[in-house]
């Protein structure tokens, strides 16, 4: 039989089945001792002797380490406008964890009720919008309906800082969702939010996990050959000169050219090379 890793506690792992009923699974030795199951995962799993008991992890299609979860069809990036003020550096680096994965994301800005009409925060938008990026604004009389068609149907991250407004965005989405994610986090003794515990929960006619974010912005172990691969803002190009170009100082590179013309951001390929030099280092260190 198989099903979908929704929430694990110690090795007690609860499990939707295809029938929509959720099961209590213990995960046997062999998965204990190599490729430990995590949220999100899709399994195999078998009833012995009165227990149904894990017998194989299914193949992923992308997985996070921090927050440890996998089978992600998207992550939503909540930023506030102001207080604390918008970063794109951060929306990006996030972008960029997050497009590595193969994961959509999507960002989610708080508190546009409290900025004017030319306030800087409309640039991005236009930024993020012009690039193919999903862009949902959100504020004190905002619906929140953009929010939940987006939700429908996915399985989601969601992650931002401290103070953007998201367990105002969670209530309004499900009250008990929220309560549910606060009452964990006082548990184990931690500000709203901040809990290491990561959970599947229904909301919106799909799947939301309130992680504890994603920890450590570290990009020590991604290689930047595949990142540059990745980031939408450089696909849909005519290929550069050389196959293994990193868009930094190689000639002939259509990023830059894209860049220099205005077809890609430059905001975001200057975080871009902000980020280059943090990758690879862990393959450098053992060298």
């Amino acid at each position: 039989m198989q099903g979908q890793i929704v929430k694990i506690v110690s090795n007690q792992y609860t499990v939707l089945t295809e029938e929509g009923s959720f099961l209590q699974v213990v995960a046997m030795g062999k998965l204990r001792l190599g490729n430990k199951p995590v949220v999100g995962d899709k399994v195999e799993y078998e009833l012995l002797d009165g227990q149904y008991g894990m017998q194989k992890i299914l193949e992923r299609k992308n997985q996070l380490r921090r927050p440890a979860i996998a089978n992600i069809d998207q992550a939503m990036i909540v930023m506030s406008a102001v207080d604390p003020v918008f970063s794109s550096i951060l929306v990006d680096k996030l972008i960029f964890l997050i497009e590595y994965e193969n994961i959509e994301p999507v960002i989610v800005i708080t508190k546009m009720d409290l900025v004017k009409e030319d306030d800087e925060v409309y640039k991005y938008i236009e930024d993020y919008r012009k690039s193919g990026y999903k862009v949902i604004l959100s504020g004190h009389d905002f619906e929140i309906d953009d929010i939940k068609d987006a939700l429908k149907g996915k399985i989601t991250v969601l992650t931002g800082q401290s103070g953007v407004g998201k367990s105002t965005l969670l209530n309004k989405l499900d009250p008990d969702f929220a309560a549910a994610t606060q009452s964990i986090s006082k548990a184990l003794g931690r500000g709203k939010h901040t809990t290491r515990h990561t959970q599947l929960y229904p909301v919106g006619d799909g799947w939301l996990a309130d992680t504890p974010g994603f920890s450590s912005l570290d990009f020590s172990w991604h290689d930047s050959l595949t990142l540059a691969g990745r980031i939408r803002d450089f696909q849909n190009l005519p290929d550069c000169r050389f196959k293994d170009c990193r868009h930094i100082n190689e000639p002939n590179c259509e990023v830059k050219k894209g860049v220099e013309e205005g077809r890609v951001s430059s905001i975001r390929y200057k975080h871009y090379l902000e980020v280059v030099p943090l990758c690879n280092q862990r393959e450098e260190w053992q060298k």
